[in-house]
């Protein structure tokens, strides 16, 4: 028997995936996990007879040759199908978009990073000519719009939008897309949404605006992903952590989303024995209070942090400086020379100001050339240490409209960050 089975709490992209798996191996029983998220029960309270999909009790655990497992790669997650990692001599196919290790040994692995694991097995069905039904193409389209928030996502890829125009080929309804991939908000999401809001604190953290949040539950609340969501929109911080407590059920629910690449929420999660992407993600802790939890989250963001991209990675140097008794004839050919925009100005080997062609460009007087640099140059010197986080020097540049931001050590400039630099970041040109 063929199996093919996805991650529990499964989203459109994993139920997409399953589907898809199940087109790709006609002759394996589709199997979903006992949880599901709220709107994908929603879609298949509709359309699950058109799927043939079954559950973990229309198996016959002896009797399974093959598992294909999608959008997952780790036995964890696998729900009631995870006792078959005990069994020898299965045949198991993994297809996933995660960029973590797997620990399940496969005779065939699809590991690739696109956005969407939906992206995948469309594109092998384009170049296998493969049909898919208008039906199957709008659950495919909602797989990969949800995992990459309609193609806006940072790890969204070339080859998800190209999966996207092929599915609308195949006739992917995206009237269908919209009554489902929008979570439900009313009237309890809105209570725990104002309570977090009254309860809010912004916290920096090597560089990054955090806020994290506790607070308990009483009962399931459904659409917590898009409180949290929200919640971080409204204060406008890089990242935000809902814990939310559930004493009844002694658990305790963590749910992060980021809006920076810097912080990747998803490698914290998956510490903590959840899982998800770079922006959205989440874990949940079993026979736990709340007590700790928000330390631990800190902890694990100051950890991924000491391995993260610094300025002191990027900066120029050694530095170009001029003397402040230097002419402004002298510092503009040595701009020019260079081929630099500004540079910091010394004297008596401190750093006293920063000279630009900006400042240069100023001068209009043929007389002016012969005046001293410290008469042009601009004193409200903005620094930052070399061990300062990319992204919160990107925001000095832009508070403070500079251009440069000299580094130093010990009160001696080392290097300078410039906005060129930040662009090397932003971009995914960092040096080798």
């Amino acid at each position: 028997m063929d199996v093919v089975t996805t991650h529990n709490t499964t989203d459109f992209d994993a139920l997409a995936s399953l589907v898809a798996a199940g087109l790709y191996y006609p002759e394996a029983l589709m199997v979903l996990p006992t949880r599901v998220n709220t709107n994908v029960s929603a879609f298949l309270s509709i359309h699950k007879d058109l799927f043939a999909i079954h559950s973990y009790k229309d198996v016959d655990m002896d009797a399974v040759t093959r598992l294909v497992v999608t959008d997952t790669n780790q036995w964890k997650r696998l729900d009631r199908l995870s006792v078959l990692e005990k069994r020898p001599n299965i045949d198991i196919h993994v297809w996933d978009h995660h960029g973590v290790p797997s620990d399940i040994t496969a005779s065939q692995v699809v590991q690739e990073s696109v956005g969407a694991c939906t992206t995948l097995f469309v594109e092998r069905f384009a170049a296998e000519g493969i049909d898919i039904s208008p039906i199957q193409a709008t659950l495919f389209m909602a797989g990969i719009y949800e995992d990459t928030g309609n193609l806006t996502f940072p790890a969204t890829t070339s080859r998800d939008a190209r999966a996207a125009a092929h599915l609308l080929d195949c006739k992917a309804d995206l009237n269908v897309l919209e009554n489902f991939l929008r979570q439900s908000y009313g009237a309890r999401q809105k209570e725990v949404l104002f309570e977090m809001l009254q309860k809010a604190e912004r916290i920096n953290v090597d560089g990054h605006r955090i806020s994290i949040c506790e607070m308990d539950l009483a009962g399931h609340t459904q659409g917590l992903s898009l409180v949290v969501h929200m919640y971080r929109d409204i204060l406008n911080v890089d990242a935000a952590f809902g814990i939310f407590n559930e004493p009844e059920k002694k658990r305790c629910v963590v749910i992060a989303r980021s809006g920076v690449d810097s912080l990747d929420v998803g490698q914290i999660m998956r510490i903590m024995g959840g899982g998800g992407r770079p922006a959205a993600a989440s874990a949940m802790l079993k026979d736990v209070g709340t007590t700790g939890v928000k330390e631990w989250v800190l902890e694990l963001i100051r950890n991924s942090q000491r391995s993260a991209v610094h300025i002191g990675d990027l900066m120029s140097f050694p530095v170009e400086t001029i003397e402040a008794s230097a002419t402004m004839k002298e510092a503009a050919a040595t701009l020019k020379q260079k081929k630099i925009s500004g540079m910091p100005v010394m004297e008596a080997e401190q750093l006293v100001g920063i000279i630009s062609v900006r400042d240069a460009n100023k001068i209009k007087k043929a007389a002016q050339w012969e005046m001293p640099v410290k008469a042009f140059m601009a004193t409200n010197i903005v620094t930052a240490p070399p061990d300062m986080a990319v992204p919160k020097a990107a925001r000095l540049l832009v508070k403070h409209d500079v251009g440069r931001l000299p580094v130093l050590r010990d009160g001696k400039v080392i290097g300078i960050f410039t906005r060129s630099d930040a662009m090397l970041y932003y971009y995914d040109q960092l040096p080798e």
